[in-house]
């Protein structure tokens, strides 16, 4: 909604001549010169500021429209499209000091991707320019009013704000605009609450957002009055035996905290199974490649090219929550694998970032790190400082090497890929939809999988079949050479096979 601007001229300041003194009588003394030239620098100085001030309070007066976040095409077929879509208006604030306009736009262009993905309708998408958010209601009382209009023009049910709203902020926002008003950081826990299918995935999610909704209850009428305390509930109290006992808001925290502490511990009784399942791959020398990347860059889809393997693909924001490991073999048959993870995005919750923190820990157990970036994405090297800020929780995780592979390059004309050639020279370049790049990218990741520490030379006999069949998949082979007394074995292998191999050689 367009908004009046109205402003008062400034009166011009009145200059002195070198005639008169402050008072309009004439002076020809030097002191009086000083004072002048004085007056006239804290004029001069008082109207630069007073520009200043108008330029803030304009700038603070107009809401820019986001154009073209009314009509998002679907990015998800899931089903609850079909029962209610939620018509949403999205609200963001910048300043100058923190990022730019362009940066800003961007960040509400993302906010509308994830509040599609998440089953709402964008009506609209307005941004205020102000130095700093409103302490009571994020954008001023004024502006909170002026949105309340759009959102009845627009008929929407809920505000999304592009931040993360402390209580107070979002209780005042509700107060004015009659309308329920979630933050980026509900939208994302709504994301991934929708999406998360092992009962890993579940418990960790339903962590996230009971840590996230501890410090935001709120109790409406009844639920503010006391529960009976001592022995007040009993017919025969007495005086004296009616403490204030509890309000129902503590209530509600005392259960969301047996709540989170009972998740705790079941995800922990979780991590045996998993650290079962790495220690078998390391016992076994099986290295690992972990794929990781802002989401939606195509991760699962390239991992599917490069394995041959058909995991969940969807074009959607977090549509892959839970770790999935696929097998892959080297053009020498040697067996790898590669650890699909979880999708960053920008300003990650610290809660899911806590509680997906055990997903997280197979990349640092992995040798290499592929990270994978969106081609086809306006701020494509944004999403990889994203990225990295998120992996720099993940202990170990930023000693690894690292490969970076641009995907979705089909979506791209050829000058826009130059750019990114040049800006990026180490990176690769692939498409997962078209298969392009795929074979280099493969062999440069074989080309870093580690070598196994031992190297071993023996006399196999042709019994021992099955260990040159691991040796095949789990070491690196230099030469079999079949001779009448058995098959003469150089290889490079781990400790364990090579104790198992010097068991069964000849001599």
């Amino acid at each position: 909604m367009p908004l009046n601007q109205t402003a008062t001229a400034m009166p011009n300041p009145r200059y002195l001549t070198h005639d008169e003194d402050p008072h309009g009588q004439p002076s020809d003394d030097a002191d009086v010169l000083a004072g002048q030239s004085q007056v006239l620098l804290e004029e001069a100085d008082a109207a630069d500021l007073r520009d200043e001030e108008w330029d803030e309070r304009e700038s603070r007066n107009q809401l820019k429209h986001v154009t073209g976040l009314g009509e998002l095409e679907d990015v998800t077929e899931v089903e609850y499209r079909k029962v209610r879509l939620e018509r949403v208006v999205l609200v963001g604030v910048w300043s100058s000091r923190d990022s730019s306009q362009r940066e800003a736009e961007e960040s509400l262009r993302e906010l509308a991707a994830l509040a599609d993905t998440a089953g709402a309708q964008v009506c609209d998408a307005v941004l205020q320019h102000r130095s700093r958010p409103d302490a009571a209601t994020y954008v001023g009382s004024g502006k909170a009013k002026e949105i309340a209009q759009l959102v009845e023009a627009c008929d929407a049910d809920t505000i999304v704000v592009d931040a993360d709203l402390p209580p107070s902020q979002r209780r005042a926002l509700e107060d004015v605009t009659r309308v329920k008003v979630v933050d980026r950081t509900a939208v994302i826990l709504d994301i991934f609450a929708q999406h998360a299918t092992s009962r890993e995935g579940k418990a960790q999610v339903e962590l996230a957002q009971l840590q996230y909704m501890l410090p935001r209850l709120r109790g409406w009428g009844a639920a503010l009055s006391r529960q009976a305390g001592g022995r007040a509930a009993g017919a025969d109290g007495g005086i004296g035996s009616r403490g204030p006992g509890e309000t129902q808001i503590e209530l509600d925290r005392r259960v969301i905290r047996t709540r989170i502490a009972r998740l705790r511990r079941q995800i922990a009784q979780m991590a045996p199974t998993r650290e079962v399942k790495r220690g078998s791959r390391r016992r076994n020398g099986v290295p690992s490649i972990a794929v990781v990347g802002y989401t939606n860059a195509g991760k699962s889809s390239l991992t599917n090219r490069l394995t041959g393997s058909d995991e969940l693909v969807e074009n959607a924001l977090f549509a892959t929550l839970d770790t999935a490991v696929r097998r892959a073999r080297s053009a020498d048959g040697r067996r790898y694998t590669y650890v699909d993870t979880v999708g960053f995005v920008r300003r990650l919750p610290t809660q899911l970032v806590e509680a997906f923190k055990s997903t997280l820990e197979e990349t640092a157990d992995a040798d290499i790190v592929l990270h994978v970036v969106d081609a086809s994405h306006p701020d494509p090297f944004g999403q990889i400082e994203a990225v990295n800020t998120v992996l720099k929780d993940v202990e170990g995780a930023d000693r690894l090497p690292t490969v970076t592979v641009f995907n979705k390059i089909d979506l791209l004309d050829d000058t826009a890929l130059a750019r990114l050639r040049n800006l990026a020279p180490d990176a690769h370049f692939v498409s997962s939809a078209t298969g392009e790049g795929l074979d280099r990218l493969r062999d440069a990741l074989e080309a870093m999988l580690p070598v196994p520490a031992v190297h071993i030379e023996a006399l196999m006999p042709y019994t021992a079949g099955s260990l040159l069949s691991k040796v095949r998949e789990l070491g690196e082979v230099t030469s079999m050479e079949y001779r009448d007394d058995g098959v003469m074995l150089v290889a490079d292998v781990d400790e364990h096979l090579a104790a198992q191999l010097m068991e069964h050689a000849i001599g």
